[in-house]
């Protein structure tokens, strides 16, 4: 355990900030497994609306460090192709 003052506060302020990526990332997950399920039964509406949310998610946690902007972007593509590919 830490001695320092702020070594202490460090390590509060690490708590929250993984908290809250965690929580980020959890809900990236949640939305690409609606998605996945939303081309599967066909609703390609649907599928629709949730990339453009997930677009925004992913390019948002990019923006905040949550994950790579390079992983962000291959995550999008992937999901924009999986969806292109399902309307042809």
């Amino acid at each position: 355990m830490a001695n320092i003052k702020s070594a202490i506060k460090r390590i509060d302020v690490t708590k929250r900030q993984t908290l809250k990526n965690k929580s980020k990332k959890s809900e990236l997950k949640t939305l690409t497994k609606k998605f996945d399920l939303a081309i599967e039964e066909n609703r390609l509406d649907d599928a629709s609306e949730l990339l453009k949310l997930l677009d925004k998610k992913l390019k948002k946690a990019a923006t905040q460090s949550v994950i790579h902007d390079n992983a962000a972007s291959r995550k999008l593509s992937k999901l924009t192709v999986k969806l292109n590919e399902a309307r042809a």
